[in-house]
């Protein structure tokens, strides 16, 4: 069953940069060079129903502590400027764009980063922005199904957002596997439409 977009509906399109989509990127996520199209069929639909679509991006230093050579978990992506860091070519990029991680923080929510040294979460402008275009109700494809989707869509959630995830425009890491499955289970318990 098609989500049902209209003006009070986002459609947030979660980080298919180059180093999680194309794979030669760092951090390349399977499965996920073969998410662009349905990506851009639900940005079509989006959009000529009047509703919201907003991208995100991660956006990194060059050193930061959330990568593998300053001492964190993942090697190095998507640092600001980069090939790895710019949207798939063929992405239909017609929205506004919500960059994640520019200071070197991490965390794998759109609307919210961690500062590594301190902890402190401070939010991105993704709320405010929501806010202002009066959205009720947040669609969430992209990558990864069992990081940034999942914390996206945890987080739209908790902020009082109706919340579908697209199952068929998503992908995940799954390591180990069944992250990916066991994600899209708690999203479901926790109240989000998982529609195919």
């Amino acid at each position: 069953m098609p989500v049902a977009y209209d003006s009070q509906t986002a459609l947030v399109v979660v980080d298919l940069q180059n180093d999680f989509v194309d794979p030669a990127g760092s951090l390349f996520v399977p499965g996920a060079d073969r998410l662009v199209e349905a990506a851009n069929a639900e940005i079509r639909d989006a959009r000529e129903a009047g509703a919201l679509v907003v991208y995100t991006q991660d956006w990194h230093p060059a050193q930061t502590p959330h990568f593998v050579t300053s001492g964190g978990r993942w090697p190095v992506h998507c640092v600001a400027g980069s090939w790895g860091a710019q949207f798939q070519p063929g992405l239909t990029l017609e929205g506004e764009v919500v960059r994640k991680g520019t200071g070197g923080e991490d965390g794998y929510s759109a609307f919210s980063v961690r500062d590594p040294a301190t902890g402190r979460t401070t939010s991105t402008e993704l709320e405010a922005l929501l806010r202002r275009w009066g959205i009720e109700r947040v669609v969430v494809i992209g990558v990864a199904t069992d990081y940034c989707v999942r914390e996206s869509a945890l987080d739209a959630l908790r902020l009082g957002f109706d919340v579908s995830v697209m199952t068929s425009a998503v992908r995940a890491v799954d390591e180990p596997p069944g992250t990916g499955d066991a994600a899209l289970a708690e999203l479901a318990a926790a109240g989000a439409h998982l529609v195919p």
